[in-house]
């Protein structure tokens, strides 16, 4: 363990709650909590977290970076002597210097990537069309295309949407990756029958929807596709697998990482894997004839979807491997 993460644990309160995910609670040492909503975490031995879910005051640190204004506030607030927290500045220093390489190599960098040719978003047709010519007509694969998210109950201006023209994507609607504001990737999912269903351009360690997620939220849903996690603002792994870059890319995020499976011959292993990262994980009891989070938005809509899913969330890693076996039983 580094020593700023162990001299940080020494100054913590002494009336603390542990999670089975790791968070450490305590009255937060920012505000006037007096409910143990501070939340206080340690990332690979080294890197630290601390999030107020009271005032949302967060900062963080890991090797590699210097302390910031806020993680030097979060010190004084825990009543750390000046020359200890110097002596820690020194130590961000040292390691920053040393370019430790176990915590670099799983931080993910992503290149900005180009769309499909002459895509453009929902928006800039709306203005093309309205610019055009009275006889110009509206491509059907356009309203097709809208028409797919409007019956799939996806909000039009949840996400910046993209649509082409263009022959071998007319039939698709673009969903851009964002990263930091930036175009890293792609998919572009058909809305009729065509193989395959989904051309990606896709980074490796890439989070779908990562920018979306609110400072004041205490958790984040985390399922494998797209419109599962469009429909209720949550994030995407855009498969089965939880790679360790998007782990730490979610967990800098200091909320609570509650993972949706899909019921699937691979969600037992993402479920596995879950547990591993001290994640939490959510497997309802849904309808007849539901078989995912889009599914459940369509039939109950989003707010009884969402109590659902937090609902059923368990952090338990005995109960949760017990709730697994009945959950993927019928999987054939």
């Amino acid at each position: 363990m580094s020593l700023i993460a162990d001299t940080l644990l020494q100054y913590l309160p002494g009336k603390r709650k542990h999670t089975p995910s790791g968070w450490i609670g305590f009255n937060a040492v920012c505000c006037d909590d007096k409910r143990q909503r501070g939340g206080f975490i340690v990332n690979g031995g080294d890197a630290v977290s601390y999030h107020c879910f009271n005032c949302g005051f967060k900062c963080s640190w890991q090797p590699g970076r210097h302390i910031s204004q806020k993680m030097n506030k979060f010190m004084r607030d825990l009543n750390i002597p000046d020359d200890v927290i110097a002596q820690l500045r020194l130590e961000a220093l040292r390691l920053d210097e040393n370019n430790t390489q176990s915590i670099r190599s799983i931080i993910p960098k992503f290149e900005p990537r180009a769309l499909p040719q002459e895509a453009r978003s929902f928006d800039e047709w709306k203005t093309f069309f309205q610019l055009t010519d009275e006889n110009y007509k509206i491509p059907e694969s356009f309203i097709t295309v809208v028409d797919y998210l409007t019956k799939r109950k996806i909000d039009l201006n949840a996400y910046p949407f993209y649509y082409t023209n263009k022959i071998g994507f007319n039939n698709r609607i673009i969903i851009p990756f964002l990263y930091k504001g930036e175009i890293v990737g792609w998919t572009a999912r058909a809305v009729k029958d065509a193989s395959p269903k989904y051309l990606s351009e896709q980074q490796p360690g890439y989070v779908f929807n990562l920018d979306n997620q609110q400072d004041d939220r205490e958790f984040v849903i985390v399922c494998e596709g797209p419109f599962d996690a469009l429909s209720i603002d949550g994030c995407a792994l855009l498969g089965a697998e939880i790679k360790d870059s998007q782990n730490w890319l979610l967990k800098q995020l200091g909320k609570e990482l509650i993972l949706v499976p899909d019921r699937d011959h691979e969600g037992p292993k993402t479920v596995e894997r879950a547990i591993e990262l001290g994640w939490s994980v959510s497997m309802p009891d849904w309808p007849d004839g539901v078989k995912d989070i889009n599914d459940a938005v369509i039939k109950l809509g989003k707010l009884a979807a969402l109590w659902l899913i937090v609902n059923s969330k368990e952090a338990n890693n005995l109960k949760i491997q017990l709730r697994a076996k009945k959950w993927f039983k019928d999987i054939t």
